[in-house]
């Protein structure tokens, strides 16, 4: 996302509008007015849900400090490796970061 987030409202918002862009309505999200807050996933928390047709995709907006935390790889491998839960159908991960972040977010995923 090309966006520098200044708060972490404008990061979810930012996330909504990257699902849609991609064709996924958004089922579920963070701060939103008239949608319920996404379920955990697993012990983590994550940012917004969404669908497209039969197809699923959670988002998670991760922050500089998430970044370096250590604990952020094993999120971050656990949530990529999501299946639906009676098709078996991979679960696309959508992940926000702060704008100059891309280098170390890029490190971190592979």
């Amino acid at each position: 996302m090309p966006q520098s987030f200044k708060n972490i409202e404008e990061s979810v918002d930012t996330l909504i509008q990257s699902f849609w862009k991609n064709g996924y309505l958004t089922l579920s999200r963070k701060f939103g007015t008239y949608l319920p807050n996404p379920p955990l996933v697993g012990n983590y928390e994550i940012d917004a849900v969404g669908k497209q047709r039969n197809k699923f995709a959670i988002g998670l907006v991760l922050s500089n400090d998430d970044l370096n935390n250590p604990a952020i790889y094993k999120k971050i491998e656990f949530l990529a490796s999501r299946q639906s839960k009676y098709s078996r159908k991979n679960i696309t991960l959508f992940i926000g970061i702060p704008q100059g972040s891309e280098n170390k977010a890029n490190l971190i995923i592979k």
